[in-house]
C-alpha cells in the first residue's frame, strides 16, 4: 500500500533583520522531520520562505533608510542562504512579497471565506508591532506583552476588517480534542483547548493602506485597506502549493488525502492551531493534521530574539565550526518542546564531547582496527534502525531520536574497552575480527541514523564503512 504524501512548513519568518540561532533551530528541525520521512519512504514537500508584508519590516526599512522591497529582498536573501549553508534542503522557498502565487492566493482565500464571517468595524485597541496583533487586556502581563517585554504597545484606532472567530469555537474544540488537528506536544494542546476554552474573541484580518504605508496585499474590491499579516502570512502555506489555480502539487499535498504537517514556536502558537484552521474551515478547505510546536533557545533566561537583541548569529557558528556541528546542537543538546539555553561555553563543551570525543573517536578507532584487520569491507546488513528511533521521528521528538544515536556510540565505545579487539587480534585474530565486523556494522547504523541528522557525516561515515578505510583526518577536529 502507497504512504499518503508528507507536507512540512516552517513558519515563515519576518525579515525586519537577520536570522538567528533560533531560526536555524526551526529550519534544522523541520529538515530533519523531513528527511526522515523520505528516508522511509514518503513523498515529501518541504517548504520555507520568509514573511514580507509586516508593519515591522516597513519600520525597520524606514529606521534603516532603505526601500521597502530591497530591504525586504536582501534579507529574504539572507534567510535563504542561511538555510542552504545549513544544509536545510527545501522543495520551495517563498517570499511572499514577491511571488504571484502568494499574492493572487491569499485574495482568493479571502474571497471564498463566508461572506457572513468577514466584517468592517472600527476598532481602539493595543498592538503589539513584535507579534503584529492586537492585544487584549487578558492578553498582557504588567501592561506589557509577554511575548516582548520592554516594547511599548501602540494604540491604534481605525476601521478594520474583522474574522467571526466565535463562529468556529465549537467546531475547533471538536477537532483538537478528537485530534483531528494533532498538537504536539500534549502541554501545547492543552494550552490551546484552554484558550478556546476562555472563549474566542474575532480578530482583526486587515490594517488600513495608510497605516500600511501602502505595503502589503490590498483586500479584495477594497484598496483602502490591506490584508493583515496573520492572513496573509498563514496562506502561503497552501499559496506555494498553486491554491490559486488548483495545481496538482496542491491537490496532492494539501486538498488530498496526505498528512500536512506546520513546523512552528510555541509563541504562535494560537495563529496556527486557532486562527488558520478557522479560516480554512470558513473556506471550506482541508486543515493541516499536526502540529509541532517547538520551545524557544534562551540567553540568560530571556527568550532569543531580534526584537529584545540577545541574538546569537548562527551563520558565524556555520563559519567557525560547520554546519554538521550546529545541526548536532541543535538536535541533541536543545530541548524539541521545551525552552533550552544557549551559551558558547555550552556549544563548545557539546562539540568536543560529543562530535571531537564521541562520534569522530568512534570512527577512528573501529576504522582503524577495520583497515589493519579485516580482508574486504563487511557485507552490509539491511535496515538495521531500531525502532524506537523510528519510534521517535515518527514522533517528532528529534532530542530523543538524537540521544540514541549517542547511546549506540556509547554502546560501540563500551565494547573496544570490554573486550579490546586490537589485543585480542594477537591471540584469536577470528574472535577478534567477528568483534571488529560487528562494531562496523554498528557503526553503518549510525551512519544510517545520522541521515537526518547530519546528512554530510552520515556519508562519510557509511562509506568509509563500506570502502574499509581510516578518514584521512578527524572528523571533528577538538577546539580548545
Amino acid at each position: 500500500m502507497a504512504k499518503k504524501p508528507f507536507f512540512i512548513t516552517t513558519a515563515i519568518p519576518y525579515v525586519n533583520s537577520k536570522p538567528h540561532i533560533g531560526h536555524a533551530l526551526e529550519f534544522v528541525q523541520a529538515d530533519i522531520i523531513a528527511r526522515w520521512q523520505k528516508l522511509s519512504g514518503r513523498e515529501v514537500f518541504f517548504l520555507s520562505g520568509t514573511d514580507d508584508n509586516a508593519m515591522k519590516n516597513v519600520q525597520a526599512a524606514e529606521a534603516a533608510g532603505v526601500p521597502v522591497a530591497d530591504f525586504v529582498n536582501r534579507n529574504s536573501a539572507i534567510f535563504k542562504k542561511m538555510e542552504e549553508d545549513l544544509e536545510v534542503e527545501t522543495n520551495d522557498f517563498i517570499s511572499t512579497s514577491v511571488d504571484p502565487r502568494h499574492t493572487k492566493g491569499a485574495q482568493k482565500l479571502w474571497s471564498v471565506c463566508k461572506k457572513e464571517d468577514i466584517y468592517k468595524k472600527k476598532y481602539r485597541g493595543f498592538y503589539c508591532i513584535g507579534c503584529e496583533e492586537f492585544k487584549t487586556e487578558k492578553d498582557l502581563i504588567n501592561g506589557e506583552c509577554p511575548e516582548h517585554r520592554g516594547k511599548k504597545l501602540e494604540i491604534v484606532e481605525e476601521e478594520n476588517y474583522f474574522f467571526r472567530l466565535k463562529n468556529y469555537q465549537a467546531k475547533l474544540k471538536e477537532l483538537i480534542s478528537n485530534n483531528t488537528i494533532s498538537i504536539i506536544p500534549e502541554t501545547r494542546r492543552n494550552e490551546t483547548l484552554a484558550f478556546i476554552k476562555n472563549g474566542l474573541e474575532d480578530f482583526s484580518i486587515s490594517r488600513s493602506a495608510v497605516r500600511a504605508k501602502g505595503w502589503g496585499i490590498s483586500v479584495p474590491g477594497d484598496e483602502s485597506q490591506m490584508m493583515y499579516v496573520w492572513f496573509d502570512a498563514l496562506s502561503n502555506y497552501i499559496n506555494a502549493l498553486g491554491y490559486d489555480s488548483n495545481d496538482a502539487l496542491y491537490k496532492k499535498f494539501w486538498a488530498d488525502d496526505g498528512e500536512r504537517v506546520h513546523c512552528i514556536g510555541k509563541g504562535i502558537n494560537r495563529f496556527h492551531t486557532i486562527y488558520w484552521p478557522a479560516m480554512l474551515l470558513s473556506a471550506g478547505l482541508s486543515l493541516p493534521t499536526k502540529i509541532f510546536i517547538h520551545g524557544y533557545i534562551t540567553a540568560d533566561g530571556e527568550k532569543m530574539s531580534k526584537s529584545i537583541g540577545n541574538v546569537v548569529d548562527p551563520q558565524s557558528l556555520i563559519d567557525e565550526y560547520g554546519a554538521e556541528a550546529l545541526r548536532y546542537f541543535l538536535a541533541r543538546e536543545i530541548s524539541t518542546f521545551e525552552d533550552s539555553p544557549f551559551t558558547m561555553e555550552r556549544f563548545k563543551a557539546a562539540y568536543n564531547s560529543g562530535l571531537a570525543n564521541g562520534l569522530g573517536n568512534l570512527v577512528s578507532r573501529v576504522m582503524k582496527m577495520a583497515a589493519t584487520h579485516l580482508e574486504k569491507p563487511i557485507e552490509i546488513p539491511p535496515d538495521t534502525i531500531t525502532e524506537d528511533f523510528k519510534n521517535a521521528l515518527n514522533n517528532f521528538d528529534i532530542q530523543k531520536a538524537s540521544s540514541i544515536v549517542w547511546k549506540n556510540i556509547a554502546e560501540a565505545d563500551a565494547i573496544i574497552q570490554e573486550k579490546a579487539p586490537f589485543k585480542l587480534v594477537k591471540t584469536d585474530k577470528a574472535t577478534a575480527q567477528k568483534i571488529i565486523q560487528d562494531l562496523c556494522i554498528r557503526l553503518y547504523t549510525i551512519g544510517r541514523m545520522l541521515n537526518p541528522i547530519m546528512p554530510e557525516t552520515s556519508i562519510v561515515v557509511k562509506n568509509l564503512v563500506k570502502e574499509n578505510k581510516m578518514p584521512d583526518k578527524p572528523l571533528f577536529a577538538r577546539k580548545d
